[in-house]
């Protein structure tokens, strides 16, 4: 989510700097999240001071009125990113609405938001597509589209610059998600004459490539992905009924791990020998497409008991989940006060 002007201050220790980033609780994680989100989140909060935050009123922006699927959804999410490694001691994990000033701050954000900014949003304009909302890019279009889609990026700015994160961990292809969340403080400092907030930065991360099993992008809404909370037994016939290469219609055939989306998960996972020896299988036919992926799977098993184990004891803890999210919630609300009050201050309200 965001970029920074005395925010990328190098004069600041990295322990110091601010890092804030959530998820939608809109389904079950997968290995796509993992591999593009929580690996990093769970580097990150050895180095940045981390607010994650589960976003559910992000959810309603989107259409979603299951009142109990978000609410299921987030502890289940919770428990998901305990269990790959975030930590409750290093890292501040709460629900985006247990924040109440997170609408507040919206709201006087809103003010001071052109119209035109969130109409020619290309972000946005491309959720509403996927979401059925429009069909078109035209400005007509747009109007048409809920103002709580249309203006998610006012409350993102929200979410963000309520800690003053100095960087928003994204892709290099998501960087214009934070776009507005810049605009946005940049436009409050000019308007109030105070530098209130800085611009958060965009913190880089490599984000590889995870294809799901019919070749696409990893997406819940695809049907497509391999969920972390998956029976080891799902997720070996998921990934065995995997796309391979085009070329290797029979036994016989040889192919290339190039245009083979299962080999993105094999340089993932396996070693280099391995790598070597089923680059070669493939391109003499040596190995069929089941041994070559079975070599993989193997990886993706043994790198998934130790979430699993985590996973069962969160599961049967549940009291110690929403223990977390309380506590989170505390420590969010003390920043949220001292934050709201500043820009009480400033806005004469």
């Amino acid at each position: 989510m965001a970029e920074n002007t005395t925010a990328t201050n190098t004069s600041i220790p990295p322990r110091r700097q601010t890092v804030v980033s959530g998820f939608r609780p809109t389904g079950k994680l997968h290995l796509g999240h993992l591999h593009g989100t929580l690996t990093n989140w769970v580097r990150l909060q050895s180095e940045y001071r981390c607010f994650f935050f589960v976003a559910d009123w992000h959810a309603l922006t989107t259409g979603n009125t299951d009142a109990e699927s978000i609410r299921d959804n987030t502890e289940e999410m919770v428990i998901d990113w305990l269990s790959v490694g975030l930590d409750p001691k290093q890292s501040v994990i709460f629900r985006q609405s247990d924040v109440k000033e997170h609408a507040e701050l919206h709201l006087l954000f809103s003010m001071i938001t052109p119209t035109p900014w969130l109409i020619r949003n290309p972000t946005v304009k491309e959720q509403a597509r996927e979401l059925g909302f429009i069909d078109s890019d035209d400005d007509a279009a747009v109007t048409t589209i809920p103002y709580g889609l249309l203006g998610y990026p006012v409350l993102q700015a929200a979410d963000i610059l309520m800690y003053k994160a100095q960087h928003v961990p994204v892709g290099i292809d998501q960087v214009p998600h934070i776009e507005l969340p810049r605009e946005i403080p940049r436009r409050f400092n000019m308007v109030y004459k105070r530098g209130v907030f800085p611009e958060p930065q965009a913190l880089l991360t490599q984000i590889p490539k995870i294809p799901g099993v019919d070749g696409r992008k990893m997406s819940k809404s695809y049907g497509n992905a391999v969920v972390l909370s998956d029976p080891p037994e799902e997720i070996d016939a998921k990934l065995s009924r995997m796309i391979t290469d085009p070329r290797r219609a029979r036994r016989r055939d040889p192919g290339d791990p190039v245009d083979c989306p299962t080999f993105n998960l094999h340089r993932l996972y396996c070693t280099q020998e391995e790598i070597e020896f089923v680059t070669n299988g493939c391109k003499t036919a040596d190995i069929g497409c089941l041994e070559c992926k079975k070599i993989m799977i193997k990886h993706v098993l043994d790198d998934l008991t130790e979430f699993s184990e985590k996973r069962t004891y969160w599961k049967n803890h549940r009291d110690d989940v929403r223990d977390v999210l309380r506590e989170g919630e505390r420590e969010a609300h003390k920043i949220a006060r001292q934050t709201m009050a500043e820009v009480r201050e400033v806005v004469g309200v």
